[in-house]
Order: C-alpha cells, then sequence, then structure tokens
C-alpha cells in the first residue's frame, strides 16, 4: 500500500461507489472497516457494495430516489452508502437522538422507499412511521427477535447486476441540518462534491491530510452528520483501515487509541473534552496518534492547550458545515503553538480551491480585520437544499457564492477569525457581540468546565450578556471572579454582567453545538420576539 493516496487514484473515483471498485482493486486484502470484532476488507467492501446496489434496484429503488438509515454508526452503514451510489439512489441517515416527530418529517420529506433500522431504534421507527404519510419498507441492520428482513440476509440475497450508470453530479447523500431553529433542511451532496474537493487536497500535500502506510482511522462523530459519514468516507478513499464505534463513548475513544493503534481522528470539542476529562486519560500510550482533527464548534484556546498536553500529537482544526461537504478552513499544525499565539483563536486558511470573502449586511465585500458575514465558493459546495429551492437559492447566489451564516473576518495573512453564528450575535447598547468570542474568554477561569453565553433582556442596553456556567467538579465558581477573569481578555462591555451557575451539563445537538436557544428560552419566555 501507497504511503498515501496519489492524486492519480481520483481519476478511477468519481462516484462514491467507484472508492469500493478502486481499492478492491488495488488493495484488495487490506481492511477497510473495522467494527466490533468484524472485519471488511476492500476486496468484500466491493463485493458487498455491489450486492445492495443489486438488493436496491431488486426493492424497486430507481435512480435519484432515496434510502434512509435510523441507528447508531455501523459498518454495514458505510456500505450502504456506496452500494447506494452505486445503485444511483441516495442515502439520508436520520440521527438517532431525534424526536418521533423530526424522525417522521425526515422519511416523510425525503419519501425513502427503505428504511435500514439499527438494534437500538426498531422501537422508534415503528412510532416514526405511525406519524408519518410515507411507509418504505423496514430492514433491520442487525438479526434478533423482532419480525423485519435483516441486512445481511437482504443483502446477500443478491447477485450483482449490470452496473447503472452514475454520474458525479448525482446527488449520493443527503444529510439534514440540525434544526435548531426551524425544520431540518436537507443538504444534497453529491460524489463530485466529496471527491473533487478531497483530490485538490491530496494534490497539496500538508503533512496532517496524508496517511501513512498501515496507519487507522477513528470514526466515532454520529453517522447523520458530515463529521460522521464525511469523515468515514475520508478515511474510506484514502484506503486505510477504519475503525468505526457504535456511538461516542470517551472510555472506548481511550481504548480504541490504544488497542488499535489509532493514527488519526476527528472530534467535536465537546468530545475531546470529555476524553482528556477521563481518570485514564493521562496513562493510555498515545504513541501512534499523529493527528487530531477537531471542528463543528469552536475551540476555547484553554480547552485546546490542556487536550494538546494530554494528546501530544498534532493538531489540525477543521472550519466547514454540511453545505460545504465539511471543511473549508484548516488551521495547520504549526499554528498550534502552546502558549496560546492570536493564530490558535483562528480558524485557518482556506482548503486549496476554497474561495473566501466577508461581506456587510448589503452584499460588500469587506476588506482585512472587518467582520460579516463568510462566505465561500469551491466544488465542495452543496448542489443545494432537497425540495427547497427557494432556500437554496437565499443561500448560494448565482455566481455559487454560498453564505454561511457565520460571521467573522479574514486578517491581513488571509487567516479567518469566526466570531460566531450571525443569529446568535448579541446586541449590548448598539455595540455586536459574539458569544464564542466571550466564551473563549472565560473558558481559562480554573473553576469553569464549559460555558455558554447568550443575550438575555436588559432594560438599559437592550440585551445584556449572561454566561451560564457547569463548574468542575469540587469547585465552586465565583460570579464576580469569572466576570473579572473575563474583562482580562476582552473588551469591559463584551464581558458578562451577569453568571448563572448550572449543575447539569450544557445542552447540545448530536455534534456537540450548543443548543443557545433552549438556553435562552427561559429569559425570553412571555416576549414577542427574541431581541429586545
Amino acid at each position: 500500500m501507497a504511503a498515501s493516496l496519489q492524486p492519480s487514484e481520483f481519476d478511477a473515483m468519481a462516484t462514491l461507489g467507484d472508492i469500493a471498485r478502486h481499492h478492491g482493486r488495488t488493495r484488495p486484502d487490506h481492511i477497510a472497516l473495522s467494527f466490533e470484532g468484524r472485519l471488511t476488507s476492500y476486496a468484500a467492501l466491493d463485493r458487498h457494495t455491489d450486492q445492495v446496489a443489486a438488493a436496491l434496484a431488486a426493492s424497486g429503488v430507481q435512480p435519484g430516489e432515496c434510502i434512509a438509515y435510523l441507528g447508531k454508526n455501523s459498518d454495514h452503514y458505510f456500505e450502504l452508502v456506496l452500494g447506494a451510489s452505486k445503485a444511483g439512489a441516495i442515502m439520508a441517515p436520520i440521527g438517532w437522538r431525534l424526536s418521533l416527530a423530526e424522525a417522521a418529517y425526515i422519511i416523510d420529506d425525503t419519501q425513502a422507499k427503505l428504511l435500514f433500522v439499527g438494534s437500538e431504534c426498531i422501537a422508534c421507527a415503528h412510532d416514526a412511521l405511525k406519524q408519518a404519510e410515507t411507509k418504505p419498507q423496514l430492514i433491520a441492520m442487525e438479526a434478533g427477535e423482532h419480525a423485519l428482513p435483516a441486512y445481511e440476509a437482504w443483502r446477500n440475497a443478491q447477485t450483482p447486476g449490470t452496473p447503472r450508470a452514475v454520474a458525479p453530479k448525482d446527488t449520493a447523500l443527503l444529510l439534514y441540518t440540525s434544526g435548531t431553529t426551524g425544520r431540518p433542511k436537507g443538504v444534497m451532496l453529491t460524489s463530485a462534491n466529496l471527491l473533487r474537493s478531497r483530490r485538490k487536497i491530496a494534490e497539496h500535500a500538508m503533512g496532517w491530510n496524508e496517511w501513512g502506510a498501515g496507519e487507522v482511522n477513528l470514526v466515532a462523530m454520529p453517522a447523520a452528520h458530515i463529521g460522521g459519514t464525511g469523515w468515514g468516507l475520508v478515511g474510506l478513499i484514502n484506503g486505510v483501515k477504519n475503525v468505526v464505534t457504535r456511538e461516542f463513548n470517551p472510555v472506548d475513544v481511550l481504548e480504541f487509541i490504544q488497542s488499535e493503534r489509532i493514527a488519526k481522528m476527528f472530534m467535536v470539542p465537546a468530545a475531546l473534552q470529555f476524553v482528556i476529562r477521563m481518570p485514564r486519560a493521562r496513562e493510555i500510550d498515545y504513541s501512534s496518534l499523529t493527528h487530531i482533527l477537531y471542528g463543528a464548534s469552536p475551540m476555547p484556546v484553554a480547552l485546546l492547550q490542556e487536550c494538546m498536553e494530554v494528546f501530544g500529537c498534532q493538531f489540525c482544526q477543521q472550519y466547514g458545515m454540511t453545505e460545504t461537504t465539511g471543511t473549508i478552513v484548516y488551521l495547520p499544525p504549526q499554528d498550534h503553538d502552546p502558549k496560546g499565539a492570536k493564530r490558535m483563536a483562528s480558524a485557518g486558511l482556506p482548503m486549496p480551491g476554497v474561495e473566501l470573502r466577508i461581506i456587510d449586511t448589503a452584499g460588500n465585500v469587506l476588506g482585512p480585520n472587518q467582520t460579516g458575514e463568510i462566505c465561500t465558493r469551491s466544488a465542495a459546495n452543496m448542489l443545494g437544499y432537497w425540495r427547497k429551492p427557494d432556500a437554496t437559492t437565499s443561500t448560494v447566489d448565482a455566481e455559487g457564492w454560498l453564505r454561511t451564516g457565520d460571521a467573522g473576518y479574514l486578517d491581513e495573512d488571509g487567516y479567518l477569525f469566526i466570531q460566531d453564528r450571525i443569529k446568535d450575535m448579541i446586541i449590548s447598547g448598539a455595540e455586536n457581540i459574539y458569544p464564542a468570542e466571550v466564551e473563549n474568554a472565560i473558558h481559562g477561569h480554573p473553576h469553569v468546565a464549559e460555558v455558554a453565553v447568550i443575550g438575555v433582556p436588559d432594560e438599559k442596553w437592550g440585551e445584556a450578556v449572561k454566561a451560564i456556567v457547569v463548574a468542575k467538579p469540587g469547585v465552586t465558581p465565583d460570579a464576580e471572579s469569572i466576570i473579572a477573569h473575563a474583562r482580562e481578555r476582552i473588551a469591559h462591555y463584551k464581558a458578562p454582567k451577569s453568571v448563572d451557575i448550572r449543575d447539569a451539563p450544557l445542552p447540545r445537538n448530536a455534534t456537540g453545538k450548543i443548543l443557545r436557544r433552549e438556553l435562552r428560552e427561559p429569559y425570553w419566555s412571555g416576549k414577542e420576539r427574541r431581541v429586545n
């Protein structure tokens, strides 16, 4: 096996299905997927995905139609993703933490012909279908005490047939946004989104994006999100062994790093914090780890410094969103200064082939160090929102520029600094304050484990900055000391006016993003609008 995927190999991988075909030929005996003791070689992955494609056709799934997956992570889920591509079908994973109403909405929105269900979600699937108008056939991912067909039997009953013609620009994945505001939207991602952008990266060897012979990838983030499916596909594209965990568990992460000799993994900051808080975190052998990639939510500098000290490997921040097929900006390892240099607070530089610009509310392009909305253009930009043309045109303009909804600025060297989500911005006394900046200032306080900053109604200022803090074990934070700590690091008007101490962990979605709307609700209850 080559030390790293060669850019020319992308010529043989125009679609997701081609990933299995190419590696099945070039590295047939190498392990592609490892899941709870089950090992699948690349040759077997190619054969299984051919069978999946034939089984989908036999089940009446036509090109351009959706299948859905409701369950925790599985190696067989990735077989379905690649097999669906070979059949010209679209995979739509559903987050297993979603409510029944949300799952039913996605089933109806996709009009899925088949619903593949993990063992933990069979009862949920039946209940969701009672609310849904669409009634897909259910297939259980694992055999058990249920009356459903089992995935392996369904797959193995088929002999591969004539491959369907599939184009790189056909939708292959339908990933639903978290839906923290309004109904979730299905983001249409094509094989070209996933593979052409990766080719650009492969053509610019940057160290952190290269894979050595025998290196192992850990896939621990949820499959219904780009950080799960996208990261798993990165490992498969690069032809390495991918250890898939059923769900994120910090104890298991530590065990896999040591027993499987994990080289690379992607984690959200909240997950990394859970891992380093484990009692054994400082006893594990991390010598196999070369890089940890992190993203999906802001990483406080103090937490990043602690992670660097514990893991002892190189770190690379990844900034992007579902609509950009994941990463479009990276902070390279050499900019991760343990002493906390300014660039540690940056998201980094645009990936090869990615354009960035910052615009104001009127659409004018802003200069260096001016905060506005981050816009991007690249081959990784989504095809659009599923069945929502108006939402698509309001997000991506005629020239291909995608509005991220994030606020930030570019410095003189082209580094992107993210301030926050535009909708999360606090306006206090006509000053724009971004919660992430305040949270970063507070997080280094020795008593603070977690912090979320929100705007609350204020008679004098319109909105006032409030910090909601979860304490580290065994300490009782003092609100005034937290406020003083913040004021030493940011302008006084940005510092919190009040601090609430919370016993329970902060509410987060499956990707680790803080649910600010849920935290704000008690303070805004009874108000006609959520701004003041």
